[in-house]
């Protein structure tokens, strides 16, 4: 077995721990699940006054995080026959109004909670500010009916051969794989 390895790039950093990842972890529900590969030594640490593990499992959550509240791409995790290897690359997220109308092609509305999820962006009133952006852009509308915390956007499309101004609204798209 050999050390971690650390590699560093002008774009990127890439961790890599030789080894498969524990019971049932994937790179998919790894932020979900936890797993001890040895749950005798972390109950023993547990017992500790001041236990070192008591956030076990946690170190990627918080990295995820991190690279969020900065606005960058979220890490990569890559399942190798013999490692696995984290990339954390140093490029920031699409815009906030690129992201939101990304979700809208798959979803039929975005709430305010949701966007700031996506985005990065933890003050609501600075993604309130994105959505009227993209209304007087003629992109998004409010979901009528839902006000306040409740509210919700919802995308519009330009068609100029209806008679309401040129707007439609969209109601949904799906695509196909």
């Amino acid at each position: 077995m050999t050390d971690i390895q650390v590699r560093i790039y002008t774009n990127r950093i890439e961790i890599e721990s030789t080894g498969k990842l524990p019971g049932h972890i994937t790179p998919l529900n790894i932020l979900k699940e936890q797993y001890s590969r040895n749950a005798r030594l972390v109950r023993l640490i547990s017992r500790f006054p001041s236990p070192t593990n008591k956030d076990a499992g946690e170190g990627l959550n918080a990295a995820f995080e991190a690279m969020m509240k900065m606005q960058l791409q979220r890490p990569q995790i890559v399942k190798n026959d013999t490692s696995v290897l984290v990339i954390i690359k140093h490029e920031r997220l699409a815009d906030a109004d690129t992201i939101v109308l990304e979700y809208l092609k798959v979803h039929n509305t975005i709430s305010n909670s949701i966007a700031r999820k996506l985005t990065g962006i933890s003050d609501a009133n600075k993604m309130k500010r994105v959505f009227n952006r993209l209304k007087e852009r003629g992109r998004l509308e409010r979901v009528p009916g839902k006000r306040s915390s409740a509210s919700e956007w919802q995308p519009i499309i330009e068609k100029n051969t209806n008679g309401n101004g040129g707007k439609e609204r969209f109601e949904q798209v799906t695509f196909l794989e």
